[in-house]
């Protein structure tokens, strides 16, 4: 029978669990799981917490938790991923794939040819937003550690915060060979917008420790390019 899985930002322990809001909705309303249905919860703590359903009412659901369990382990290696900010779907899609490829933390940047600028209020929400779609892409893959979303950044900005062993800017003109690098234990990815990172964003960033990298002879999309390269950085460093 297959276990759902759920995030619930709040301490755990074993025993009846009330839960009530969306979550609660989600359950009785929209999955429309009954008493002694098998469940999973987790709080990004490392541990999970299997149980099953005990009642479910208008506005609340009732569970049982047992003991925890040692979640999913982490990749050994640690990914910061910066993304130039992207429209709609693109942006959540590359969120997703980077959490369920075992990103660490993502930091979405304001680049010189982004189309999105977010500003305030709409920024809030936005980060918001991709926070959701993180947190729904580890129920789905099995993390038990949700990966953080930063509120976005100008691309200046994060260059500076950045500590990584290794620190890599993603574009096609370049012919370096990543095999040729030595392993590190934590990683730091920056990928531009549609129109690419300009030479002076390269240089800004190549100025700030990073090594040039490509991925084959073709130019990816801004929402492909996480994908191959974190694919790639969990083979040749992680655990794939």
């Amino acid at each position: 029978m297959r276990v759902s899985r759920f995030y619930l930002d709040a301490p755990l322990g074993a025993g009846e669990q009330l839960l009530d809001g969306d979550l609660a909705h989600y359950i009785g309303r929209v999955l429309r799981l009954g008493p002694g249905a098998p469940v999973q919860i987790f709080n990004g703590s490392g541990q999970e917490w299997p149980g099953e359903v005990l009642e479910v009412g208008k506005r609340q659901v009732r569970l049982q938790l047992h003991e925890p369990v040692a979640g999913q382990p982490e990749s050994p290696l640690r990914v910061h991923l910066g993304q130039a900010m992207s429209r709609g779907e693109r942006m959540d899609w590359a969120i997703q794939k980077a959490v369920e490829l075992g990103v660490s933390e993502i930091t979405p940047l304001v680049t010189e040819r982004c189309e999105v600028r977010l500003q305030g209020e709409r920024a809030d929400k936005r980060q918001q937003h991709w926070q959701q779609v993180a947190i729904s892409a580890c129920e789905q893959c099995g993390r038990s550690r949700v990966p953080q979303v930063h509120a976005p950044m100008a691309l200046a900005d994060w260059l500076t915060t950045l500590e990584a062993d290794l620190k890599l800017v993603l574009h096609h003109r370049t012919d370096a060979d990543l095999r040729e690098l030595p392993a590190p234990a934590s990683l730091a990815l920056l990928i531009g917008p549609e129109g690419g990172l300009s030479r002076d964003e390269i240089a800004q960033a190549e100025n700030g420790g990073f090594r040039a990298a490509r991925f084959g002879p073709r130019v990816l999309r801004t929402e492909t390019a996480p994908v191959v390269a974190l694919s790639l950085a969990q083979h040749l460093w992680g655990d794939f």
